[in-house]
C-alpha cells in the first residue's frame, strides 16, 4: 500500500510538472476544432500523441473516429476504460483570446477539447509507471458525443468494452468551481429524444380560410396540447420535459400554406414514462389532425438513455476523491435534464461518470455551456488527470 501510494505521488508531481503541455494541447484543439463525425484531424492528432508516449495498442477507426488505446501492466488484474469525446458544436467562437477557434462556426463549447487533453496527458504519466499496475487500463477517446446517435454506441458496437471490468468518465462543470468534483449515485441525467411533426394541409388564400386546411392552426393547437402530456399525463412524482423548439410553416402574410413542421425534444428519468409520452405525442398529433381533415407523419428519434450511476462504482469515488482533494471538495452531482451518451457505457459495465468544476471569479469562465463565449479554468484538467489517476492506482496499483 505505501509503494502504491509513493508511486502516485510521483505520477502527480508527474502530472505537475507536465501541466502546461497539457494546457497546450487543449488549446490547439480548441483552435482546431471539429464537428460531431467530421473529427478527422483531431483523431489523427490524438493517435499521434499515444505514438509519441510509447503506446503500441492503439486501434483507430472505431465507432467512426473513435480511438482505443490500451496499457496493460506488469501483472494481470482488472481492466479499466477511461473516456473522454472530442467532438466539437456548430457555434461561432466569441471569446477574446488568442486561442479562440480558428474555424468560422464551430467551437469547442462543452470541454470537450478539456476532456481529451486531460485523459492524454493521464495516458502520458501512466505508460511511465506501468510495471506499476496489475490489470489493464483502455482508454476511450470518443467522436460525436453531441449528436445523437452518438458515437459511444457505435464504440460499444465495435468492441470498445470488450474485457472491460469498470468504465469511469469525467466532465468539465462550469456551474461549479474549479476544486470542487461532483459524485451521485443513481440516476443523474436524462434520456433525450427528438421528434419531427410534419402536418399535411390545403393551401388556400388567406381571405378564404374556410376553402383551405391551415396547417398553422393546425400546428398551434398540437404545440398547446403537447404541453399539457406532462402538466396531465405525467404523475407529480415523476420528471418529464416536452419542448417544442420548431414551428415552421409559410413564407407570405396573405396565404395559408400547405404544410408545416414542428420539431422539439423529451426528456425523462425513467423509461416507463419515456414510452408513455412518446405514445401521447402521436396520439394528440393523430386526434387534432385528423379533427381538422389533416393528415401528418411523425420522425420519432430515441436518442441516449438515462445516465446511471452504479452505486457501489460511486461510493468508490466519493471515498477516493475524499482522500486525494479533501472531504470539503466533494459536492453532490446534481440530477438535470441533460444528457450524455455516456449512459451507453454505463448499461454495458459498472462504473461511475463525475463532473470536475471549471468556474473561477474571473467572469470568463462563468459562461454556461453551449454558450458562445464558454470558456475554463484550466486547472480543471490537472485535477481531472489526479482523478483519473487515483482511480487507475486504486484499482490497480500493486
Amino acid at each position: 500500500m505505501e509503494t502504491m501510494k509513493q508511486t502516485l505521488a510521483e505520477v502527480h508531481a508527474e502530472l505537475e510538472s507536465d501541466f502546461a503541455e497539457v494546457v497546450e494541447w487543449r488549446r490547439y484543439l480548441h483552435q482546431h476544432p471539429e464537428l460531431s463525425f467530421q473529427e478527422t484531424k483531431t483523431a489523427r492528432f490524438i493517435a499521434d500523441k499515444l505514438r509519441s508516449f510509447g503506446y503500441e495498442d492503439i486501434q483507430t477507426e472505431i465507432g467512426g473516429y473513435g480511438i482505443v488505446a490500451s496499457l496493460s501492466g506488469k501483472e494481470a488484474g482488472p481492466t479499466i476504460a477511461l473516456r473522454a469525446d472530442f467532438d466539437a458544436l456548430p457555434i461561432e467562437d466569441e471569446k477574446e483570446t488568442p486561442y479562440r477557434s480558428k474555424t468560422p462556426g464551430v467551437m469547442h463549447a462543452c470541454g470537450h477539447d478539456g476532456h481529451t487533453a486531460a485523459l492524454l496527458g493521464t495516458a502520458k504519466a501512466l505508460i511511465k509507471h506501468k510495471d506499476s499496475l496489475k490489470g489493464k487500463v483502455v482508454f476511450l477517446f470518443q467522436p460525436a458525443e453531441e449528436v445523437p446517435p452518438g458515437g459511444a454506441k457505435a464504440m460499444i458496437e465495435d468492441g470498445a468494452l470488450d474485457g472491460v471490468d469498470y468504465v469511469y468518465g469525467a466532465h468539465l462543470n462550469s456551474a461549479a468551481p474549479v476544486g470542487k468534483i461532483g459524485v451521485g449515485e443513481g440516476v443523474k441525467m436524462a434520456a433525450v429524444d427528438k421528434f419531427a411533426i410534419t402536418i399535411q394541409g390545403k393551401g388556400g388564400h388567406g381571405a378564404a380560410p374556410q376553402e383551405a386546411v391551415d396547417p398553422i392552426v393546425i400546428g398551434s393547437d398540437i404545440v398547446s396540447a403537447l404541453q399539457k402530456i406532462v402538466s396531465r399525463r405525467v404523475s407529480p412524482l415523476e420528471s418529464a420535459v416536452v419542448t417544442l423548439g420548431v414551428f415552421q410553416s409559410g413564407n407570405a402574410f396573405n396565404v395559408i400554406p400547405d404544410t408545416a413542421k414542428l420539431e422539439g425534444t423529451v426528456r425523462t428519468f425513467n423509461a416507463d414514462i419515456r414510452k408513455q409520452v412518446r405514445q401521447q405525442i402521436e396520439a394528440i398529433v393523430s386526434g387534432i389532425t385528423s379533427g381538422f381533415d389533416a393528415t401528418y407523419s411523425i420522425d420519432y428519434l430515441h436518442g441516449y438513455p438515462a445516465l446511471y450511476n452504479h452505486p457501489k462504482e460511486t461510493a468508490f469515488l466519493q471515498r477516493l476523491f475524499s482522500e486525494q482533494f479533501g472531504e470539503e471538495q466533494l459536492i453532490e452531482l446534481e440530477t438535470g435534464m441533460g444528457a450524455e451518451d455516456f449512459a451507453y457505457y454505463l448499461q454495458e459495465k459498472p462504473g461511475s461518470f463525475f463532473k470536475v468544476g471549471c468556474r473561477n471569479e474571473d467572469t470568463a469562465t462563468h459562461y454556461p455551456h453551449h454558450h458562445p463565449k464558454f470558456d475554463i479554468d484550466e486547472r480543471a484538467l490537472l485535477i481531472t488527470e489526479k482523478a483519473f489517476t487515483k482511480i487507475v492506482f486504486s484499482l490497480l496499483g500493486s
